[in-house]
């Protein structure tokens, strides 16, 4: 496991998201109520990139279909059995880093 830094904490403004690409992988960053969640950048669906859909409390809804995404645990809303890959997050010398497996 590695914690790869993926930008500024001063770029993340609260009810914001933003595309990540720590090693290549495609990761979306929100920060909600002062916490930063990190999920992947791609919707379960038909991998439509996330960045481009809208967040909305702890929300995330996907620009193409609007399937629902809660960002703390990666799961659809409509089907819970279906999810996105969620990682850890933290801040560092102003910093945030995601961990990855």
């Amino acid at each position: 496991m590695s914690w790869i830094p993926v930008m500024e904490e001063t770029a993340l403004a609260d009810g914001a998201m933003a595309p990540a690409y720590p090693l290549g992988v495609n990761v979306v960053v929100a920060r909600v109520g002062g916490t930063v969640y990190a999920v992947s950048g791609t919707c379960a669906h038909m991998a439509c990139p996330l960045f481009m859909g809208s967040l909305d409390g702890h929300t995330l809804t996907c620009p193409c279909h609007d399937w629902r995404f809660d960002v703390r645990s990666g799961r659809f809303l409509d089907a819970p059995e279906i999810g996105l890959a969620v990682y850890r997050v933290k801040t560092e010398e102003g910093r945030l880093f995601v961990e990855l497996d």
